[in-house]
Formats: structure tokens, sequence, C-alpha cells
């Protein structure tokens, strides 16, 4: 049998194959009111469809930890008991389905709020519904703001707020909860000297810079289920040193491997390698897998399980990406986006029976 297709276990979990679902924004929440981030009905066919597709792991899109966490107003969040309700359909549906329920808990930072992505790439207006948005430092993000910089308090309450957020997480019946520590976001814009231009114990030094997404790892890990795992996605690089015009200095593959070291000792389960995001202007490469060496790197020099992410599209690619040794699973989006059925479809070209529910087996 493909790899692809093998149970993965981590911790008391065992997830039932290696393609998953990769979080993907769909900014389709009501903005505010009693409702605001609260998931809806599209939400559950969204998400409930790639379980019926056959992905092993199905991860729900970046999840605010509190209200001014969300990139946008119409984002998702896990702040309060109707969210965690809403939430809880979801998370049973996809169990109900044979698929790991996920969530991303995340805080958008100096990138919050902002239009939906198709409508504009600017920011919204206090008058709109938007906020000021916070950072590690007065260091506006391309074409939007300059957020505050946070205090030593706005950060404890912060670490509070993803505290809290994992509880409800666990209580709605999700398996994994995921830090979002990538794309530029909050806990990315703390860990690279791009974004974060702190004098204090929170910037600086590469130890002071990782202090405050460690004590916000550590809170989510105390508030989860010690026999499930936390995963955490980070951007292994910034794709600044890579470039040979960029003068500024950012976070790189190197730092990624060191970061990773200590994600593992305090007990993250998994790396979710991607890449990018701490400037608008980065050159990105676009060819398909051009993040699944930054995933090999990790996973080959720290011995962390890690997952690959990234123009994934060909069931051949995904399956030597795990027979080479660069993963232990990988994460589609825009492919699943484009077809839900794809982990079906795959397991067939790879020789493998796929899972189908039990009326769709019936005529497929």
């Amino acid at each position: 049998m493909s790899n692809l297709f093998r149970p993965l276990r981590l911790r008391g979990l065992e997830i039932p194959n290696r393609v998953w679902m990769a979080p993907m924004c769909m900014y389709s929440a009501l903005p505010e009111g009693p409702e605001a981030g609260v998931p809806t009905d599209f939400h559950l066919t969204h998400l409930v469809s790639r379980a019926f597709g056959g992905a092993g792991l199905v991860m729900v899109e970046a999840t605010a930890v509190r209200l001014d966490g969300r990139i946008s107003p119409w984002d998702l969040g896990l702040w309060n008991d109707k969210q965690e309700r809403a939430f809880a359909r979801i998370a049973n549906a996809l169990s109900a389905h044979g698929t790991v329920p996920a969530i991303q808990l995340a805080h958008a930072g100096r990138k919050a709020s902002v239009a939906k992505p198709w409508v504009s790439s600017g920011p919204v207006q206090k008058p709109d519904g938007g906020w000021t948005s916070v950072g590690p430092s007065p260091e506006a993000y391309e074409g939007l703001p300059a957020p505050e910089e946070l205090t030593k308090n706005d950060i404890e309450q912060l670490v509070s707020d993803f505290y809290r957020s994992a509880q409800r997480a666990a209580r709605a019946g999700f398996q994994v909860a995921e830090v979002h520590g990538a794309h530029g976001y909050l806990l990315h814009s703390f860990l690279s000297p791009a974004s974060n231009k702190r004098t204090d114990s929170y910037g600086g030094s590469f130890e002071n810079r990782l202090r405050f997404p460690l004590q916000v790892v550590d809170a989510v890990r105390d508030a989860w289920p010690d026999d499930l795992p936390v995963f955490f996605r980070a951007s292994a690089t910034d794709w600044l040193s890579e470039n040979p015009r960029e003068e500024r200095i950012g976070w790189t593959s190197e730092d990624t491997v060191r970061l990773a070291r200590e994600l593992q000792s305090h007990g993250v389960d998994l790396l979710d390698v991607s890449s990018g995001g701490v400037v608008r202007d980065a050159l990105i490469p676009s060819e398909p897998g051009y993040q699944v060496g930054f995933s090999a790197k990790a996973r080959t020099e720290v011995g962390v399980p890690t997952a690959a992410v990234g123009l994934i599209t060909d069931p051949h690619q995904a399956a030597a990406i795990l027979h080479n040794g660069q993963a232990d699973a990988v994460f589609l989006g825009r492919e699943l986006l484009r077809n839900p059925y794809w982990p079906q479809h795959a397991a067939r070209t790879l020789g493998v029976e796929p899972v189908w529910p039990e009326p769709y087996a019936y005529v497929v």
C-alpha cells in the first residue's frame, strides 16, 4: 500500500491516512453582532464534503482567539459559547465520517482588519467595521496601517486567550489543535527580525523572539488533552535571504530548524511547514512542491514529524514526498477546492481501494 494511505499515529490519535486538508480562509462568517465569528452551514458543508472525499484530517481555517485577532471581519473565531457550540456540530460531523477534526488557532497581528481578498488587498476602515491591529513593533505590513505595539501585559493576555480557545476547541470535539505561527501573522511577526524590532525580552536575540510563540505553545499544550497532538504551522523562510536584491534580514530555514527543536521540547507533535508572509513583495517560487525541501530539512535534522504543503497536486508527487522521507503527511489546499474527492481518486490511481461512504460506494 502507498504510504499516502497508511495511518499515522501521533500520541494516542490514529489518523487514517496522510492526505490532509489544509486550513484555508473562506471569509464567510458574519462580520458583527452575536453571530460574529460563528461557523455557518457553509462551513459545515465545505469541511464535511472533504471528509466524504477521503481526507484523513480536515483542518478548520485560521480561527481567531479573540475579536481583534481575525484577519478580516468575516473570519471565524472561538472566544465564546455560541462559536463553541457551532464548532461542536462541525467536529462531530467530521468524526462521524471517519475524518480527524482539527482546528488552527490564530491571531492575525499586524495583518488584521483587511478586506476579503477578492475585493481588495487593503484595510477595512473603522467606520466599515475595521479596527486597529497589533504587533510586536509599530512596523507596518506593506499597504496596511502600522500596528500598535503590544505591551508585556497585552502579551500575557494573549497567552491566556490562546489557552481558553484551546480549551473550547477540545470541548467542541476537535482532536488536533494547530498553533498558527506562519505567514506574517502575530506569532510569526514576533519570530522574524524583519517585523520584530523590540528591545525588551520579547525582541532582539533569537531566544527572545521565540519567547512569546513558545509561551503560546505551552498554553495550548497545557489546555489540550495529553493523548492528543498539537501542531505548529511555521513559515520556513520569509523569502528575504533568498532574494539578492533584499537588504532586510528575515527568518530562514536554519532558524526553522532551531525553532523545530524548541517546539519538540515544548510538546509539539508535528511541524506544518509553509513559508512567506512577513513582507508583501517577497519573491516566492511557484513551482509544484516548492516548500517540500523545508519540510525535509526540519524532519531530517531534528527528527520531528512534518507535513508538507504548497502546490501539491498529483498523487504520484504526493506519494513520492512520503516515500522519499521528506514529510510524514501532505496538506492539500487549492487542489481540494477544485476537487473535494481528490483523496479517493488518488487512492485509485495508486492502487489503493478508496473508502467511500456506503451510499456512495454502492454506485461509484
